[in-house]
């Protein structure tokens, strides 16, 4: 009975959706197990569960293919399930619309390192030859009529039977609806669907290009000193705080950090979890809680309010600013065209060429440089650091994490923080020559954190709301020249303090003594926080 009310089509879509299930949702299942452990009072609910998601996979299916297209639907749907089986199973990654804007701002040389023969394999096996299978043995297109009236019995049947799967167990839908969102996320394909489907219409509005709206146009420069500032912003890249020694990690992670009266903050959170949402973040007004991508375009960033006051350089060795330093000087460090430091890669102390020539030629002048580090990009944390940094043995030596013990990962994770303690110990170095004729100080801040295979999770961009700390909790460190306006006792009192990258915009205004309403709530916050 069933096989004569649906078309040939739509009984395809029941194996595919099973298919998916079988063998797209590993991260999910075992998601799903840590919260409900296999025992005689979850299995009803597992089962009813399992029942229930793939009846929706049909469902979703079942409502976004049609006619001559549907065939090719299910073999492009079957090919990113995939990739994003892939890519959940081995890092314990979210594909949600901020994971997929990363995968679209990714470059080749980023991509490569995500290329292993294990991903070649499962796309190979459960992606193309699937796909291939279903245009190959399609069945054949059936009247606009058949079509219609299959699709809307199977609807039919698909919403009945959901129902009277969750039905009896309401109570445990009802606790895994709320305590649970953690799990759905792992759904394959129903929550990369969905993710796409927000992506393109995020991307969408992408406002074409204007004049930014000054977001701080009461701005006014007081300053009333001597000599001029010269701050060096470091945006660091995936470093997380609790892998800095300064803040207690067991390891000597900070050489030569420590003997350089630096000032760690212990007590920092990123904005977002990937470079392309927090980088932006950081250098907006809007704050963490109200930043999105799509609004930020339309206004100016600190960057902007800085620089008709300030000579601002941007220079990176990362993948770019992420749109920060569109209207101010940027220069890429990641070829050997003007990074004299490279060999199987260009390395971030490459970006210190030439900048003692371009800070004695600005002489007179407030200057900011921002100096975009590659830091710990994963996963091939063993490319980030020159050979003599390798003190944590043995090290990951693997763009594939899965062939390395998590001891190996973390050693070779460990051995690139050292290397951005050189880094900065040399930026540090290089600021002290400038300090008789600069007010001179130096910023680090990292962008996110990074897992290193907590929990079964690594790598960073895990949405927000569920993120661990450690893609979160960043490293902050200040160090400031003796002519500096702010000294250690006067900072003594806010260093345990929590701060955020949305403390970002109102720091630098206040370094360069530029003085706006906008920051009117951030100093008084800080003023209550330190009386308390």
């Amino acid at each position: 009975m069933l096989k004569k009310l649906l078309t040939p089509t739509h009984r395809l879509i029941l194996i595919v959706a099973l298919f998916l299930m079988i063998t797209g949702n590993y991260a999910f299942f075992s998601s799903l197990l840590k919260s409900y452990p296999f025992s005689s009072d979850n299995i009803f609910f597992l089962m009813s569960i399992t029942a229930f998601f793939t009846l929706a996979t049909a469902l979703l299916l079942n409502l976004i293919c049609y006619g001559r297209l549907a065939p090719w639907v299910l073999a492009l749907v079957v090919l990113l399930a995939s990739l994003a089986a892939y890519f959940m199973d081995s890092y314990g990654v979210v594909i949600d619309s901020n994971m997929l804007d990363n995968a679209a701002q990714t470059n080749i040389t980023e991509s490569k390192e995500l290329l292993t023969t294990k991903l070649v394999w499962r796309v190979i096996v459960f992606g193309f030859l699937p796909a291939y299978f279903i245009l190959k043995y399609s069945p054949a297109v059936q009247s606009i009529g058949a079509e219609l009236a299959s699709k809307a019995i199977l609807s039919f049947i698909l919403v009945l039977l959901m129902i009277l799967v969750a039905a009896p167990l309401t109570s445990n839908y009802a606790s895994f609806i709320r305590q649970h969102k953690a799990v759905r996320l792992y759904s394959n394909p129903s929550y990369f669907s969905y993710s796409l489907v927000k992506y393109f219409s995020r991307t969408a509005k992408v406002p074409p290009n204007q004049v930014p709206i000054n977001i701080a146009a009461d701005a006014k420069h007081i300053d009333d000193h001597n000599k001029n500032e010269l701050l060096i912003l470091v945006i660091g890249e995936t470093a997380r705080a609790d892998h800095f020694s300064l803040n207690g990690y067991q390891r000597e992670t900070n050489p030569l950090l420590k003997k350089l009266d630096v000032i760690s903050l212990p007590n920092v959170t990123s904005c977002g979890t990937s470079t392309a949402i927090s980088v932006p973040c950081m250098f907006s007004g809007l704050g963490r809680r109200s930043f999105n991508q799509t609004e930020a375009m339309n206004y100016e960033n600190v960057l902007d309010v800085l620089s008709p006051k300030v000579n601002i350089l941007w220079r990176d060795n990362n993948s770019d600013s992420k749109g920060v330093a569109s209207r101010i000087p940027f220069e890429d460090f990641r070829t050997p065209v003007l990074n004299p430091i490279c060999d199987i890669e260009c390395r971030d102390i490459g970006m210190l060429s030439g900048l003692d020539q371009h800070i004695e030629q600005r002489k007179g002048e407030d200057v900011l440089i921002v100096l975009h580090q590659m830091g710990n990009h994963g996963p091939a944390y063993y490319k980030r650091y020159p050979a003599n940094f390798e003190k944590f043995t043995p090290a990951c030596k693997s763009d594939d994490l899965g062939k390395c013990t998590d001891e190996q990962i973390k050693n070779a994770y460990d051995n690139a923080i050292l290397y951005t303690d050189y880094f900065l110990s040399e930026v540090i170095g290089l600021l002290k020559k400038h300090n008789d004729t600069f007010e001179v100080a130096m910023l680090y801040v990292s962008d996110h954190g990074e897992s290193l295979g907590e929990h079964g999770l690594y790598l960073h961009g895990a949405p927000y709301q569920i993120a661990p700390p450690a893609q979160t909790k960043i490293p902050a460190i200040i160090w400031m020249g003796s002519n500096f306006d702010y000294t250690h006792e006067q900072l003594q009192p806010y260093i345990n303090l929590s701060f955020s990258h949305d403390d970002l915009f109102c720091t630098l205004l206040s370094t360069f003594e530029v003085d706006s309403n906008t920051c009117a709530s951030w100093r008084t916050v800080l003023r209550q926080n330190r009386n308390h």
